[in-house]
């Protein structure tokens, strides 16, 4: 089934670049939900902590648990929103920037290195399929590819 072809082969090369990236990674490692919500604020600097949850369709107190574990990690930084005292606004920390664009850098680096590999054809059939896999993830309600 073609479905179930596609989520291992996604999954499967998100975890495989994960797993080859973390050792070079700068500071503390760092869970798949912290990623996520960084990669969230990266977008959405200054969100607040419950529109961060929607986003990630988490509960807002697990969203407050992976903020507070990235402020003491001086990954994120909370401000009080000036609208309303009892909310937070979001932002990455110098230090977050530096790690997500290290990070970047060395994925592209190294999924770049893995197409060298391939065929010509084998590139060119992916590179054809990504605007598909584009439009299939707004489909399904994503945010788009830039993450």
């Amino acid at each position: 089934m073609i479905a179930d072809e596609l989520m291992a082969t996604v999954v499967g090369l998100r975890r495989v670049v994960r797993r080859r990236l973390q050792a070079a990674q700068p500071g503390p490692r760092l869970r798949g939900a912290h990623t996520e919500l960084l990669r969230v604020v990266r977008r959405n600097p200054g969100i607040g902590v419950a529109a961060a949850a929607k986003e990630l369709h988490l509960a807002g107190n697990t969203v407050s648990t992976l903020v507070n574990q990235l402020v003491d990690k001086e990954l994120l930084r909370r401000e009080t929103d000036p609208n309303d005292r009892r909310a937070a606004r979001l932002h990455l920390t110098p230090a977050a920037v530096k790690r997500q664009e290290a990070w970047r850098e060395e994925r592209a680096k190294l999924v770049e290195g893995a197409l060298k590999g391939l065929s010509a054809e084998d590139v060119a059939a992916i590179e054809k399929a990504l605007p598909a896999l584009g439009k299939l993830l707004a489909e399904l309600g994503g945010e788009g590819a830039g993450a």
